[in-house]
């Protein structure tokens, strides 16, 4: 095998009219502009055509956005939470329908689920298609065009990829650019036929791709970014639940998955993340020195960064995470609140579980002594934080009584949060939300190199057992996360180091989403997400304190929710159309 050095260093989809969207935020991207143009106008200007490219980018990051899902009217949406309240992550903010809470009462179907992903990624595969087709005839050189239609082509394999891990197979358009007078097909590919054609599609832009974007072409598609989308994808596709254990049967067989287990899907995930990781120009935020795992809380400040292989670029000045999980006295609102159990996979700073009894955890002081991350990543009762509109931190009030001359307040379990927590991941910690005195130039993460350890780490544990690779891969994620020792035990089993594995991408990657669908791929989702989800309430009188666990809400899930249904809306369109199963 060759070496690998894991470095730690400091409407309709497919027809209707052109629509041009600029969105120029630093750099390629900024202020969004929409207006309908034709494609005379765009792409006989070199202005409009590479504004017209801008605007496919602009969406990448919807999937997995944290105010992704909403309830209320249809003209002015709330959001309460994105995939990761759909998951065992954390729980919406409101006891309203929206499709993250019919997947954790196991009530989604046809008709309820949202159809952004089905119609967001065809909307952007129909524009990279119209990009494709026009570009010959843009007055641009030859050599800007070819850095374009690589990035479009990237663009087109990652919004597949999207609906890949959606739905299953979909419909491949290749380059057709259909209009509302056509016949659309909309038979469904194959789950191979859609992997494959986004692995050539990565190939085929990665050629004429620079291995990193650097400058004002900072946060556009590079072949960093296109071999890391075919680490994803392969990864996907070598597991339980494409690889031979698919839901489908009959007519959807071979849409939900391959219909033969095959081991070497596991080699060829593992040589793709391999392959990110010998271009040798991505390395973890390491900063043990500030404070132990600081690196990890500063990577999500740092607007650029070694880490980050592909990013939704946002203006300098946002405050869009801390807007959605901050607690009320911050005036954030409206995102998804963190679980009790997953901060219980959080271990100790030691690197054991709490269930260890050697561990040395104690539930009456349930917060000391953790994985620096848990702190990084879950506002708990007494976290400080930045004050709005003034300087310093003041701690978040989330006990219930009476405490250093504070009562419950705003903030406070059953309040403000319904389970005891508000969500720190990736909050820039000099930021506020409504603030304008404290704001932040973070970009968000989409794909970055820890994933891509991580990545490594599994395929290749699962193809040729805990090999000492897989531990350097491991240990690099939690020597940055600040743990003392971070070596994991000599000797694992393929089992544990699978257990070991899966519990570090809860921890490493939440709230970036991973979750939701790691656990249908790994086809555990039966397992975790049928339970009652747990709070803590902190009840204090005083210097007296107690900690108390209740119950959130029954989940429910069924065999269906592995795959998401077609929106029923898709479905009636056209017989071709097949509905995935359970639906």
């Amino acid at each position: 095998m060759k070496k690998l050095y894991f470095k730690v260093l400091a409407y309709s989809v497919f027809g209707g009219f052109l629509v041009f969207t600029s969105c120029k935020k630093e750099g390629f991207l900024g202020q969004t502009q929409t207006s309908n143009l034709t494609g005379e106008t765009v792409f006989t200007d070199s202005a409009n055509t590479v504004s017209f490219l801008a605007g496919i980018y602009s969406n990448v990051g919807f999937s997995a956005a944290a105010g992704r899902f909403t309830y209320g009217p249809i003209l002015s949406p709330t959001p309460n939470g994105g995939i990761d309240a759909a998951s065992d992550e954390a729980e919406v903010s409101a006891s309203a329908g929206s499709t993250a809470l019919a997947f954790e009462t196991g009530t989604i179907n046809a008709a309820v689920v949202t159809d952004d992903a089905y119609k967001t990624c065809y909307t952007n595969i129909r524009s990279v298609n119209q990009l494709l087709k026009n570009l010959p005839k843009a007055p641009i050189n030859n050599f800007v065009k070819t850095q374009m239609k690589a990035e479009a082509r990237f663009l087109r394999a990652w919004y597949y990829a999207i609906l890949l891990k959606h739905y299953g197979g979909v419909h491949l358009l290749g380059d057709s650019v259909y209009t509302y007078t056509d016949k659309i097909p909309a038979a469904r590919n194959t789950y191979a036929d859609c992997v494959n054609y986004i692995l050539a599609e990565c190939d085929v832009a990665a050629q004429d791709l620079p291995t990193v974007q650097s400058g004002v072409n900072y946060g556009r598609a590079s072949k960093g970014a296109c071999l890391a989308l075919k680490a994803r994808v392969l990864l996907y596709a070598a597991s339980p639940l494409f690889n031979g254990q698919s839901i489908g049967e009959g007519k959807t067989l071979e849409l939900a998955g391959y219909p033969a287990y095959d081991k070497e899907r596991w080699r060829l995930a593992e040589q793709a993340a391999a392959a990110v990781i010998s271009t040798g120009v991505y390395s973890l935020n390491v900063d043990n020195a500030t404070a132990p795992g600081f690196g990890f809380q500063k990577l999500f400040t740092k607007r650029v960064n070694t880490e980050y292989i592909f990013q939704l670029m946002r203006p300098t000045g946002n405050v869009d995470l801390e807007n959605l999980w901050q607690p009320p006295t911050r005036t954030g609102k409206n995102g998804a609140f963190p679980l009790q159990g997953l901060v219980d996979a959080f271990p100790m700073s030691n690197g054991k579980s709490i269930t260890d009894p050697t561990s040395n955890y104690n539930p009456n002081n349930p917060y000391a002594n953790r994985d620096p991350r848990l702190d990084y990543s879950i506002i708990h009762d007494q976290t400080p934080l930045q004050i709005r509109l003034s300087s310093g931190t003041s701690p978040v009030n989330i006990f219930v009584g009476k405490y250093n001359g504070n009562t419950t307040g705003p903030d406070a379990v059953h309040v403000g949060t319904t389970t005891g927590y508000y969500t720190n991941k990736m909050l820039d910690p000099a930021a506020v939300a409504n603030d304008f005195m404290h704001r932040t130039d973070r970009c968000l993460p989409l794909i970055r190199y820890a994933e891509i350890l991580l990545n490594y780490a599994e395929a290749a544990n699962e193809y040729e057992g805990p090999t000492a690779l897989v531990y350097s891969a491991v240990e690099a994620i939690r020597q940055r996360a600040g743990l003392n020792p971070y070596q994991l035990p000599a000797g694992l089993s393929q089992a544990d180091m699978r257990t070991a594995i899966q519990n570090e991408r809860r921890i490493e990657l939440a709230f970036e989403e991973h979750r939701f669908w790691d656990v249908r791929r790994w086809k555990i989702a039966d397992q975790t997400d049928n339970i009652t989800t747990k709070g803590m309430e902190v009840d204090r009188d005083g210097a007296a304190v107690a900690y108390k666990q209740f119950d959130v809400r029954k989940r429910n899930f069924r065999k269906a929710m592995y795959l998401w249904p077609f929106p029923q809306s898709e479905v009636a369109k056209s017989p071709e159309l097949i509905q995935n199963p359970g639906y």
